[in-house]
């Protein structure tokens, strides 16, 4: 799993303008693996379906998996005979894989992917796909554990699909509802930046990119699906299974490190609601608030209740300084990624720092009171000192308060954003064209074929403007490093494979 690559600030979400007739809206991948008896009847049905009631552009990119039967060839055939279908061939297993690099290559802002047996009513496709259009959502996914989704599949799989979605909100307290249905979809900016951090290129691909959306803050919609399984199914259930639970111990492992690069707990893209300015208010102050009042009502509560073990055997200065130094390393940690939603190891010791000298100020103010009664009472009861006790550290939590957000977690966006707005606008090299001497089975010629069709031309007028306009490169312009923070596509794809008919971009700090 990359786990250098920042999210940074990503434009707002907004409604899809209504482009030029035969302008692609929605890119359906259909990943394939030895599938020429299922392929052709499958991809018209679904060419049909969209032909007669999507509303939009659309194209349909067969994704072929390396196989080893006719499927090439009625890719190409299909390819050939209409015009809405492509065909992409990798010379590597792997769904995961398929969905990373079409995806990754697709100029559609909104970008799907489905079965080749098309089990899931084509009728939910639309209403996939709507709330990512009109800026709703980031991601959307079919779902057959909804209580209205009708389902028609054997127990063995009932019982698999279950109990795995129980397996991901135990341990990596995942909130949607079915992770493993073949039906999905995602805008492109948001791939654009998700895809590099996924690092599974089979199954558990779509469980990944889920649970790093949404614990990155972004809005997953959940559509029920009417779906019937298919008898003649080339997954082996064991050793998916097998690979799935692997993942899963990888990414909740990354997860409880803190080594992935999601920051925020709010969605990244600067539109949250939460996030907008009120009159007299700073930004985000009722959320953290909110936040803080709840970190704070357990951490007094851990602080007495640590208070009362330590003074068992100590007096009551050294049970009040071991009780409040345990209660604010632990406040320091839980504030810093539920009410200031930092994440990740950067700085961390450094708010640790921070919030021990805000637990010096705090450790005054209640050792204070503590000598004060002593002084003013002698030799008070143990609820008297509690009292005393609960009231210095209510002043002591709004100091907490105050110095956390002004000194320790201070906003850094309105600094960033000034930033951004100081620095000049990118120099956009033209992108090289493959060359059209690229021929065999290496990603070169994958890449080249696939933007011979019209997937990657540079400064194609449509849904975002210009693509120099909109995001200041061809096919990217987030970040300082470019599109993915390293240059090229993927920095270790790229090593084994060349540029891909990309050129490095270095020098994108803004996004139009």
């Amino acid at each position: 799993m990359r786990t250098d690559i920042a999210l940074g600030t990503l434009p707002a979400r907004e409604h899809l303008p209504v482009g030029a007739a035969g302008t692609p809206v929605l890119d359906v991948v259909i990943p394939v693996y030895n599938e020429e008896k299922d392929l052709e009847p499958c991809v018209r049905r679904l060419h049909d379906h969209l032909a007669g009631t999507f509303p939009y552009g659309f194209r349909i990119t067969v994704a072929d998996n390396a196989s080893t039967d006719r499927t090439p060839e009625i890719s190409a055939a299909l390819d050939a005979a209409i015009p809405e279908v492509r065909a992409f061939r990798l010379e590597e297993k792997g769904r995961g894989r398929a969905l990373r690099t079409v995806w990754g290559a697709s100029d559609a802002p909104v970008l799907a992917y489905m079965d080749v047996d098309l089990s899931t009513d084509l009728n939910a496709l639309l209403p996939l796909v709507a709330p990512l259009i009109s800026g709703h959502s980031d991601l959307a996914i079919g779902s057959r554990l909804a209580r209205s989704s009708r389902v028609v599949r054997g127990p063995k799989r009932e019982f698999i699909s279950r109990s795995y979605n129980l397996i991901l909100r135990g341990s990596l307290q995942a909130h949607f509802s079915d992770a493993q249905c073949g039906f999905k979809a995602i805008r492109r900016d948001v791939a654009e930046r998700l895809l590099p951090m996924v690092e599974d290129t089979g199954w558990f691909f779509d469980t990944e990119l889920l649970v790093l959306a949404e614990r990155a803050g972004l809005r997953i919609h959940e559509v029920p699906v009417d779906w019937v399984d298919d008898p003649d199914s080339t997954v082996h259930i064991v050793s998916t299974a097998v690979e799935d639970l692997k993942g899963v111990w990888r990414v909740g492992r990354a997860l409880a490190s803190g080594a992935l690069p999601l920051d925020r707990l709010a969605r990244p893209f600067g539109d949250d609601p939460r996030d907008r300015e009120i009159s007299g208010v700073p930004r985000g102050l009722a959320r953290q608030l909110v936040g803080f009042c709840v970190v704070g009502a357990l951490s007094t509560l851990f602080y007495l209740l640590l208070y009362s073990l330590f003074r068992l055997g100590f007096g009551p200065q050294l049970a009040n300084t071991g009780a409040l130094l345990v209660s604010a390393i632990a406040n320091t940690a839980a504030n810093r990624r539920l009410t200031f939603g930092v994440r990740g190891r950067e700085r961390a010791l450094r708010h640790q720092v921070q919030g021990l000298v805000v637990f010096g100020i705090g450790l005054a103010l209640t050792s204070g009171s503590l000598a004060l009664l002593d002084a003013a009472v002698g030799d008070a009861s143990h609820s008297t000192e509690l009292a005393v006790l609960v009231v210095a550290n209510l002043a002591a939590t709004v100091v907490r308060f105050v110095l956390l957000r002004a000194w320790v977690f201070p906003d850094r966006r309105d600094s960033t954003e000034a930033e951004g707005e100081a620095v000049s606008a990118p120099v956009v090299e033209p992108r090289a064209e493959p060359s059209p001497a690229m021929s065999g089975n290496s990603d070169h010629a994958d890449h080249a074929a696939y933007a011979d069709h019209g997937r990657n031309t540079a400064a194609q007028p449509g849904w975002f403007g210009e693509r120099h306009g909109q995001y200041g490169h061809p096919r990217g312009g987030y970040g300082e490093h470019g599109r993915y923070g390293h240059q090229g596509r993927y920095d270790q794809y790229d090593q084994g494979n060349g540029d891909h008919g990309r050129p490095p971009t270095t020098n994108t700090r803004q996004h139009g």
